[in-house]
């Protein structure tokens, strides 16, 4: 069996819900509740005429960096249960990966030493227009890579947040058509990615002003505090979230904990069941956090955070209601 025991965590947005084995993730005091409303500054200046923005759909793929790379395939193919790279359309994928569903897929890298502090290595979003995204975002002078055209048909091309953290814009002009199930997959959806994020304003300005995105839910371990932003994709109900407040000092297993991606599943219990039957031996009971909804966590080899979560809240969240529409199976 993998390694996903051993260690004690407060899980984030479960704190009081969620203790797994070994060492409490210690924060820096809240915010209080709108300051990263209040600290958005106004849009970058655009010239009159210039490209439209195209439709950002949701998450395409999330890639981790990985130190032992048979070691992590086998986590997600056994424990997380999603088919393996020889079985996809995923086989002529830049990096090794495991498709979630026929438009979403987990990629993975190798990390380089020294490794990074975010083990996100990056988050890729669909579009629809691959050329006209990246006009429109040349326009308001983000810099970007030239477009790279995949053997799988997908086209796409890399930048960076105001933050440094990597993203990817992809357009696929056919979905992962030879997609297969292992029999005990836990969640067929991506929803969501989360990043340790310091400037709430020069981030929005970004993610917001820019691409589009749109407020979800906010909230905090205290019910006057923000600690979790979370933004939806402009056109689609996948959503990021800005991990607040987190000391500069958090060594890589607090960091694991906070840069972090989530399947969505119907039902928790259900969820902790097939991961019980696919072999992972100790995982937190699930419980309710204080976004209201049911979810569970385990974490992969490199101690990065694997969130599952239901699709829509059991119960009124703490702080601050949601602002669009819940996802969907």
């Amino acid at each position: 069996m993998l390694g996903l025991i051993g260690v004690t965590r407060i899980y984030l947005k479960r704190a009081e819900l969620f203790l797994a084995v070994g060492a409490v993730l210690q924060f820096a005091p809240t915010r209080t509740p709108g300051q990263a409303g209040a600290q958005r500054a106004a849009p970058l200046h655009v010239a009159q005429g210039a490209p439209k923005r195209p439709r950002i759909t949701g998450i395409d793929h999330v890639r981790l960096y990985v130190t032992d790379m048979d070691r992590s395939q086998a986590f997600y193919r056994n424990y997380v249960g999603l088919a393996t790279t020889a079985q996809s359309a995923c086989r002529e994928n830049a990096y090794p990966c495991l498709p979630v569903n026929p438009q979403q897929q987990i990629e993975l890298q190798v990390v380089a030493s020294p490794g990074p502090k975010n083990w996100i290595a990056e988050i890729g979003y669909a579009t629809d227009d691959i050329e006209q995204m990246r006009r429109y975002l040349l326009a308001h002078r983000v810099e970007t890579t030239p477009i790279t055209n995949e053997p799988n048909g997908a086209r796409h091309f890399e930048l960076r947040d105001p933050e440094g953290n990597p993203l990817a814009f992809v357009q696929r002009t056919i979905g992962f058509s030879e997609w297969l199930t292992s029999g005990g997959q836990v969640g067929a959806r991506l929803l969501h990615a989360g990043f340790v994020v310091k400037d709430v304003a020069a981030e929005n300005r970004f993610y917001v002003d820019v691409l589009g995105f749109k407020l979800y839910w906010q909230g905090g371990f205290k019910d006057d505090g923000l600690d979790w932003y979370e933004l939806q994709v402009p056109d689609g109900d996948n959503w990021i979230e800005y991990m607040l407040n987190i000391p500069a000092n958090a060594d890589h297993k607090a960091l694991g904990a906070q840069n972090h991606f989530s399947f969505g599943v119907k039902e928790i219990q259900a969820a902790a069941a097939q991961l019980r039957t696919n072999g992972l031996e100790k995982i937190a009971s699930p419980g309710i956090g204080r976004d209201g909804k049911r979810g569970l966590n385990v974490y992969d080899p490199d101690d990065t955070r694997v969130e599952i979560t239901e699709f829509t809240p059991a119960r009124e969240p703490c702080c601050h209601p949601y602002t669009a529409p819940h996802p969907k199976p």
